[in-house]
């Protein structure tokens, strides 16, 4: 049976070569930590995520520090430099992170999907795929015209994308996870 060019490239992705994306780092790693880009390096994950080449998509590159959420505190004095921060494990992805970041940098684009491009010890990479809802193009388009409605704004920061649902555990239902409508619901309730 023949095959397609985005099974070539998915099969490619699963295991990428070393040397390729080791070179591409060094220039991500000098970039700014959101980067537009022309095309997505992952043209198959991208397009099974809703991306299409026409006026109105974006994609863009997002750089995150590594290792969790290790921050000073503000005005201590008289302790040791290791005693004075705060390491806490944050309960969101950190693709849903990026394209929280990626959201509040573009505010007249929404965000549509996110997947990993790679990682190096201090990074991760990704690349987040966004939409002007305000297009004509968007807005004729049969396919992605739900966009554009003003129920999904802000889907990133509400939690609503692909990333965002994964991370706050709404991907299967179950009457043991108390994850459902939302936690601060469940905390409403109990009083």
């Amino acid at each position: 049976m023949a095959r397609g060019m985005y099974h070539y490239l998915r099969e490619a992705w699963k295991k990428p070569s070393r040397e390729i994306l080791h070179g591409r780092m060094i220039e991500w790693r000098a970039s700014d930590a959101i980067t537009r880009v022309e095309k997505p390096l992952r043209l198959d994950k991208a397009r099974a995520l809703g991306y299409k080449a026409k006026k109105g998509f974006v994609v863009l590159r997002v750089r995150l520090m590594r290792g969790g959420r290790k921050r000073e505190r503000a005005g201590v004095k008289g302790r040791k430099s290791r005693k004075q921060t705060i390491r806490k494990t944050l309960k969101m992805s950190y693709q849903w992170v990026a394209e929280i970041r990626a959201a509040r940098k573009y505010k007249n684009l929404e965000v549509l999907n996110s997947y990993p491009i790679g990682k190096d010890g201090k990074h991760y990479f990704f690349e987040v795929i966004m939409v002007d809802p305000n297009r004509p193009e968007i807005k004729n388009d049969r396919t992605m015209k739900w966009i554009s409605d003003s129920a999904n704004r802000k889907r990133a920061e509400r939690g609503l994308t692909s990333a965002a649902k994964k991370s706050r555990g709404l991907r299967k239902k179950s009457h043991e996870m108390k994850v459902r409508p939302s936690l601060r619901s469940w905390k409403r309730r109990g009083k």
